[in-house]
Parts: structure tokens; sequence; C-alpha cells
């Protein structure tokens, strides 16, 4: 954590800390928040942080706990500690160098070194690391294109089982330029605009961070966060009101990308844990 702090305050980042306890969530269809009364436990602090690049804010970063209902695995709780940081005049490119940095400067200060062995695989972080696009990715390791498994509506299946156990191994691995309908936060790439900037960041098979140039666009962030809470009504799930107060600001936001980086995951690395269980003074089953 202190290694993780000096690295951003080095870089003349702003350490911030905004409320855990919200009105309203950005709405995303496959991502459950916990109510607190009529107001929900942030699952990101993405919507607050943003606002704060549209005060004027460039270099921001914080570490809190986060919230998602239904996540408990060997890599998941439902609260966890999360490390995001935003930059304006930086695109996703940008975050990609500073998780290459960022991860070999942690793992250095915390004395694990630059080679570091995870579950019997040694991974090297010297940069630069791979970049593999999700279309390459799925032509690759996949049973099927990546469109064809949106059209079947088995893009998380088929990622899971066969794309994933496949990235991140001898190098830590981006998995980037994202289909639009994943990526209902991040900007279109304008060489090839079907995708976004977005990208997901693997280790050992194990995703650790996701990260996008930011979309500042009002109008087309209000549109894509009613597809997001038109699916939610379709399949079933809550739907929490529209963040209004975000997308008013959102029109003052300067070009940005940010990023959100899970703390335990990266700390199961540093310390070889098979488990998330491994590196929290309590799970909830302990409570």
């Amino acid at each position: 954590m202190e290694a993780v702090r000096r690295f951003f305050i080095e870089r003349d980042y702003l350490e911030v800390e905004t409320p855990n306890r919200i009105p309203a969530p950005a709405p995303e269809t496959h991502i459950d928040s916990f109510a607190s009364g009529d107001w929900f436990l942030h699952p990101s602090p993405e919507v607050c942080m943003k606002r704060l690049l549209a005060a004027g804010y460039e270099r921001v970063f914080q570490i809190c706990k986060c919230y998602r209902e239904g996540e408990r695995g060997a890599r998941h709780l439902p609260e966890f500690t999360l490390l995001e940081w935003y930059r304006a005049g930086a695109d996703y490119s940008d975050l990609m160098r500073d998780c290459e940095s960022l991860i070999s400067w942690a793992a250095g200060l915390s004395g694990a070194g630059r080679q570091i062995t995870y579950q019997g695989t040694l991974l090297d972080l010297e940069a630069p690391w791979e970049r593999v696009t999700v279309d390459e990715a799925f032509r690759r390791y996949a049973a099927m294109p990546v469109g064809d498994a949106l059209d079947a509506d088995r893009y998380e299946e088929i990622l899971v089982d066969q794309v994933e156990p496949r990235l991140g191994f001898n190098k830590p691995a981006f998995l980037c330029d994202y289909p639009l309908p994943l990526a209902s936060l991040a900007k279109k790439k304008k060489a090839d605009p079907p995708v976004a900037e977005r990208f997901e960041l693997y280790l050992c098979g194990m995703e650790l961070a996701n990260g996008f140039s930011e979309l500042t666009d009002p109008a087309e962030q209000r549109r894509r966060f009613e597809v997001s809470m038109d699916e939610r009504r379709r399949i079933g799930k809550a739907v929490s009101p529209m963040p209004e107060p975000f997308l008013s600001d959102l029109a003052r936001m300067p070009e940005a990308a940010g990023i959100a980086l899970g703390l335990d995951r990266l700390v199961m690395v540093l310390t070889d844990s098979a488990t998330i269980d491994r590196v929290v003074a309590f799970t909830p089953e302990m409570l």
C-alpha cells in the first residue's frame, strides 16, 4: 500500500477520498450494487472521481473499499479494496504504461523483484507487456469469433472458460479494444469505430485492472446508460436512478483516461497466494 501511494505522489497525483454511499452508481448490466437505505454502496468511486476531473483536478488517485453484490469466490469478495487513478490529457495507452511502471515499482519495493513466481509460473515484469485485442484473442483461443459470441449471448462464458485462462503467462497481458457493447463508459477508437479504447490487465489468467479512455459526451453517455438500464430490466435485475449530477458535470470533463485496479489481487500475485482469502484480515464468513 505504501509503495502504491509513493508511486502516485512522486508523479504529482493528488490522493482523494470520495463518499462510499451514493444516490446513483453508473448503470452497468452485470454489476450489482448493495442498497444502503434509498442510496447505494458504491461499486467503484468512478462517478465522483470523474466529477473531480470536471472540477479541474488533473491527476487524482484513490484507494478505497468498494462493494458488489453476489461476488464471492477464490478471487472475489463482496467488499474489496480498489485503486483508481485518472489523468487529464491521457488515453488508454498511457494507462497501460502506467500499469507496467506501477506493478514493477510495487514488486521491487515489496521485495518481490522484477521477476516473480505466481503459482508455479515465472512472470517477467519488464516492459513492454503483451497487447492483444479482444478480436485477436477470440480468434486465437475461443471456439467462435467475438461477434458470434456476442450474438449468442455467450461472450462472458467463453471469455472466462476459453480466453482468460490463456492470458498473461510469462509476461502480463493487456486485453484491449473491446466491442462497443462491452464498454459503456469508454470512448470509441477513432481508427476503428466499432470498438472502444478499453483494456483489461491479466496476470496468469487473472484480471487485475480495467481501464479506458473516458467518454466525455454526456448525450452519448446517457444513451449508453439507458441501454444498460433496459438490459437490466430485461433480465430481471434492479435498476438504480440515472446519475444526473455526473452527466451534468461530464460536459465539463477534459479528455482523460481512468482505471480501476484490484489491490487484493495484486497482493495475491506479489505474495503467491492462490486465493483472495489469504490476503485479507477477515473474510465475510469469519464475521
